[in-house]
Formats: structure tokens, C-alpha cells, sequence
């Protein structure tokens, strides 16, 4: 049994095919760059209708792709007794509250204690998988740091209904993140980013390409000539410290690029609290914060991001669905923390 993945070329594509391909195939296909060449090379990849296996070959933005792969087998994963938060479940799909610290899938870094080992366990059989390889029910993910909400496919039908939404970008996702700094329309720094702007009088809006860093393979990089589109749009919740030293901010997604948030407040210059790898750390004023405030701050030991509502079209029964998480107990504490110095 054979699946279709189905996209389209985006802006500005590479010249190459495979190299094309590559940026623009949903994340959620779990498809590399090695696999998309074999792929092409079995004539497995069609442009607008055409079967195509020169890797070097033309593509234009805008060109319809299609790739075909065998239905996903089955690879050694162990089902593993681990407390799920389940938000909701039925015969197609499950939504869970990722706590901290987990990761969604096993890696050779992350072999077991996953998301994916306890879905097993709870789900038993009754997980899909996609792309030549079984990764269980998986169409997108949140960082190991990252709490918040998933929703995972348990049969085949949803399993591809929903990662057309994640393709097409209708799925909704809101994420809450405390951040450095006030993101303010009136701030000309902020003005002369590029690839920041503001919608209205206080949306902001981030547009960049997001692709590998060239010499730190584990991060992601702001371009502006490679890469993956990727657009993010923030409003500030709260600010605490005066003069402003944090904001809580609502974030959303128009695409789901890996470490997207995090990379793209860091660009327009604020970075996430307790970010080690894009975030860094801010000396706060003393004046504005207590010395207890600015303790909790320093010490915050992962990056203060949490998935708070995802919101979809059920893949089978078609009804619409959104689900809502409240902040974890330790970004809801460091809230607190701050909350006496509001703006």
C-alpha cells in the first residue's frame, strides 16, 4: 500500500530539485534529504502531473508536487508504562498535554521515556504512521523543552487528514512565551529588523526563511535567500519592570518550522527566557525588578514556551475541534514572580 504526499514549491525555490524539494516537503511526511533522492531516483516524484528523476532538474514557485512512498513499516520501538495528561481521545485521534522534558520521539540521544513509548502503551496498536518508516501517529512536534499541546493520529484516514492541515496551514496554534525586552510598534530598532514588521497597531509580524545553521547542525538560522518560509506573528500579553524588562507574549503560527518561535524572537531581539541556545541571558535592571524577580528570571532552566491551544478540523467526523492547556506549573510560577512589577 502506497501514500501521497502532495505540496508546493514555495518563494524564491533552490535551482536544484532535490534541493527544492527537500525545503518544501511537510515536516510532517518525516521524509530526509537522502530518502527524497532515492525517492526521485525511483521515479516516485511528480511535477505538476510529469514523473521527474533528474535531481538537478528546474523546478518554479508555485509547481504541484507529488511524491509516493510505501506505507510506513514497522521499526523497533518499545511501548513503555508512562502517565499520559489526555485532553481528549477517540477511534482516530488523541490530544495530550506534553509535559516538560519529554521528548516526542526516540532518538539515538532519546532512546526511550518518549512520547511516542507511552502512546504505544496506551494506545496499543492503533497508531498510523507515514513516509517508509513507522514513527506512531506523529504529525508535528514541540521541542523536549516545550510544553504543551499534541495532537497524535491513531488510524491511517486521520493520520492524512491532518497533516493536509499542517501542510496547508490551517491548523490553529497559539503558544504563550515569556521574552526579553517589550516588543513595541514605536521602537525604530525593532522597525529596522529585517523581515519584521507590524500588522495593525500591535501585531507583530516576523517573515524569514529558517533553515540549518552552517557550522551548528542542532540549530536553526534566520536566511533570507534559503531555507524553509516561515512567518510568526506575537502580541505582547503583559509587561512587567519599569522601564519594560519582560513581556508575556501570545504567539501563532502561520508555519511550523523547528524551533520557529524561538528563532524568530531571538531575531527581532527578544530572545525566550531560559533559552540556552537562541535566547542567552539579559542582565535585568535592578530598579526594575526585586532581586528575587531577577533570581527567578536568571535561574529558569528551559526555554519559557508553551503550547497553550491547538485547534484543527476533525480528519473524519469533520466537526471543528480546539483544545486548551494552562501554562505549566513552573512558567505559571515564574509569572508570579514577575507579576507584582506589571507595567
Amino acid at each position: 500500500m502506497t501514500v501521497t504526499v502532495s505540496f508546493t514549491i514555495g518563494e524564491h525555490p533552490p535551482k536544484r530539485l532535490d534541493k527544492a524539494i527537500a525545503r518544501d516537503v511537510p515536516e510532517e511526511a518525516t521524509l530526509s534529504r537522502s530518502r527524497l533522492v532515492k525517492l526521485l531516483a525511483e521515479g516516485a516524484v511528480k511535477v505538476n502531473g510529469v514523473v521527474v528523476t533528474d535531481q538537478k532538474g528546474k523546478v518554479e514557485e508555485g509547481d504541484q508536487v507529488e511524491i509516493t512512498v510505501e506505507e510506513a513499516t514497522e521499526v523497533e520501538l518499545t511501548a513503555e508504562n508512562i502517565p499520559l495528561d489526555v485532553i481528549y481521545e477517540d477511534d482516530d485521534l488523541i490530544v495530550v498535554n506534553k509535559p516538560v522534558g519529554m521528548v516526542v520521539h526516540p532518538a539515538p540521544g532519546s532512546p526511550s521515556g518518549t512520547l511516542v513509548n507511552a502512546l504505544m502503551h496506551h494506545c496499543g496498536d492503533s497508531l498510523s504512521g507515514i513516509g517508509g518508516e513507522k514513527r506512531p501517529g506523529i504529525v508535528h512536534r514541540i521541542d523536549k523543552d516545550t510544553s504543551g499541546i499534541l495532537v497524535v493520529a491513531k488510524s491511517d484516514k486521520a493520520h492524512q487528514g491532518l497533516a493536509k492541515q499542517f501542510e496547508k496551514h490551517t491548523v490553529e496554534r497559539k503558544y504563550f512565551a515569556l521574552v526579553y525586552g517589550a516588543p513595541d510598534p514605536m521602537d525604530p530598532r525593532l522597525r529596522g529588523v529585517k523581515g519584521v514588521s507590524f500588522e495593525g497597531s500591535n501585531i507583530l509580524r516576523i517573515t524569514t526563511m529558517l533553515g540549518r545553521h552552517k557550522t551548528d547542525r542542532q540549530k536553526q538560522a534566520v536566511s533570507f535567500t534559503e531555507g524553509r518560509h516561515a512567518i510568526t506573528r506575537a502580541r505582547v500579553l503583559e509587561l512587567f519592570g519599569t522601564p519594560p524588562q519582560l513581556a508575556l507574549v501570545e504567539c501563532w503560527l502561520e508555519t511550523g518550522r523547528t524551533h520557529q518561535i524561538r528563532v524568530h524572537m531571538a531575531h527581532a531581539g527578544h530572545g525566550l527566557v531560559g533559552d540556552q541556545t537562541y535566547g542567552g541571558r539579559r542582565k535585568l535592571n535592578h530598579k526594575a525588578l526585586s532581586e528575587a524577580a531577577r533570581d527567578a528570571v536568571d535561574a529558569f532552566p528551559r526555554q519559557a514556551l508553551h503550547a497553550a491551544v491547538l485547534g484543527f478540523i476533525h480528519p473524519v467526523t469533520r466537526e471543528d475541534m480546539r483544545f486548551e492547556a494552562p501554562l505549566p506549573d513552573d512558567m505559571a510560577d515564574l509569572v508570579a514572580e514577575v507579576s507584582p512589577f506589571r507595567g
